[in-house]
């Protein structure tokens, strides 16, 4: 618990995957992404339960061999890849709080897909939801400034290109530029009544914890590569 907020901790992991194919079990390091999920989440003593949301047997298995409990399957209307996470925490809580018999006040989400995950991000996002008494606390990470939406281009059906946005015609150093940031997955976490009440995981009251230095997201065969290139730099 965190103070008097019990957490559920939920690592979505559904079977399908069109970029990387089984992307959930694919390995960094010689351990499969969804397990490296759950032994973060084993070592954040505030987390009460952890579990696997998956429609997936092979995933299931992986998952309860990392410390994940997976007492139910997702079902096929919420395995697609074009479900919203507001579907699948909403899910995973609900049957959460029927077989534990307790009301959760806190969701926390850890994609799988997020492998620099440590325990201290996790720990950080969550005390920051209680300290600043948000509905929602997401990870950020600062978008380099070759991407900014100010520096992006669009190109017609003739050929032609003009910027995304005209504001960018003005732009002529970087350092005019506001910093913009991404979600990195690395951890949400969410209050009971915003998902329920407010039927969102972004509130009327969300707050940024902003993770320095480089993190992986991993949608592609390169972002695999990149990622274990990480993991090669940090060994000692």
């Amino acid at each position: 618990m965190l103070g008097d907020k019990r957490v559920l901790a939920v690592v979505p992991a559904r079977g399908g995957s069109k970029g990387v194919k089984f992307k959930n079990l694919r390995p960094l390091g010689g351990v499969p992404l969804v397990a490296l999920a759950g032994r973060v989440a084993s070592q954040v003593p505030a987390i009460d339960r952890a579990v696997v949301s998956t429609d997936h047997e092979e995933i299931a298995r992986v998952a309860e061999e990392a410390g994940l409990a997976a007492p139910f399957r997702r079902p096929e209307s919420l395995s697609g890849d074009r479900i919203a996470d507001w579907d699948v925490l909403v899910h995973a809580l609900t049957e959460m709080e029927r077989l534990d018999g307790v009301q959760y006040h806190i969701v926390l989400m850890l994609q799988p897909t997020s492998p620099s995950r440590t325990p201290e991000h996790v720990m950080a996002t969550l005390k920051a939801l209680i300290d600043n008494d948000w509905d929602a606390a997401w990870t950020l990470s600062e978008t380099d400034s070759k991407a900014h939406p100010l520096k992006q281009l669009t190109i017609a059906p003739d050929g032609r290109m003009d910027y995304y946005d005209p504001a960018g015609a003005r732009i002529i150093a970087r350092q005019q530029l506001t910093p913009v940031y991404h979600r990195n997955g690395i951890a949400y976490a969410i209050t009971r009544s915003c998902l329920l009440d407010q039927k969102t995981i972004k509130g009327g009251k969300t707050g940024a914890v902003v993770i320095e230095g480089p993190v992986v997201n991993i949608d592609t065969e390169e972002d695999i590569e990149w990622a274990n290139w990480l993991l090669a730099r940090k060994a000692p």
